[in-house]
């Protein structure tokens, strides 16, 4: 059995690779839960480069959580570092109202945090069950709870599940893959709550993304990879500029839905 915590990915010195910046989101504010590494950190960055304020979690890696705050502060941008566990209760909901303290409102949730643990059905243990929907599905829905009250209006909840909720993945993936399925009803059913006062609630599907611990170059990539219509594994940024699109003045009238990004994975 293995688990892990949370993809990574590379970045940029000053954004997502590649990325030259945008203002569309400028003046507004955002928290990215687990944003210290991986998608996250992208996720992070590419609001910041598109001219938000960024508060991120992280729970362990203080020093990659900084490097990510000093990277956003290079781009203009205002930027904080909150150490939360998503595993815990009172950190779920207590990030979303740092966030806002400090940041003077909050306009953005994305809600990236995750813990997956792999293994046969009849090798997980209870408190293997309880951790991950713990993080996976409470996490996210007192962290959406906590932003329903202090979203302004016209306000963006973008969550991070997975592919493996519509396509069955490898032997191994069942608790995980049920905990984020559950995103997918929270997703549809906030979204009806908030629409009156034009906040979106959307779910954005990964599929294979190079990670540091999902490496383009790992033991299980080459099925991965193959079961792809593109043959080939997506970059951190890629799913960073979905979400980037969806926390836009662009996406004001998509709402409650799955937007998948696996490179045809799922097709």
């Amino acid at each position: 059995m293995s688990s892990f915590t949370g993809p990574t990915g590379p970045t940029g010195p000053t954004g997502p690779t590649g990325f030259t910046g945008l203002t569309g989101l400028t003046g507004k504010t955002a928290l990215v839960t687990g944003g210290s590494r991986g998608m996250g950190a992208a996720i992070a960055l590419r609001l910041a480069a598109e001219g938000a304020d960024v508060a991120l979690t992280y729970v362990r890696r203080e020093d990659a959580a900084h490097e990510v705050v000093t990277k956003i502060e290079s781009m203009g941008r205002r930027a904080v570092a909150v150490r939360a566990d998503a595993a815990d209760a009172g950190d779920a909901a207590g990030a979303v109202e740092r966030a806002a303290d400090d940041l003077g409102g909050l306009d953005i949730l994305v809600n990236n945090a995750g813990i997956g643990v792999l293994g046969p059905i009849g090798e997980l243990s209870l408190g293997d069950v309880d951790r991950v929907l713990a993080v996976n599905v409470r996490s996210v829905f007192l962290a959406s709870q906590a932003a329903a009250g202090l979203l302004r209006d016209g306000g963006r909840i973008i969550s991070v599940g997975t592919a493996l909720t519509r396509y069955a993945g490898g032997p191994g993936g069942t608790l995980y893959a049920l905990s984020k399925s559950a995103l997918t009803g929270m997703t549809k059913a906030l979204a009806h709550e908030l629409g009156r006062r034009r906040i979106t609630v959307n779910l954005v599907q990964p599929g294979p993304v190079d990670t540091d611990m999902n490496p383009a170059d790992g033991p299980f990539a080459e099925g991965q990879r193959a079961g792809t219509a593109l043959g080939r594994f997506g970059s951190a940024d890629e799913v960073a500029s979905l979400v980037g699109y969806l926390a836009g003045a662009d996406a004001a009238y998509v709402t409650g839905t799955e937007l998948t990004v696996d490179g045809g994975h799922s097709a």
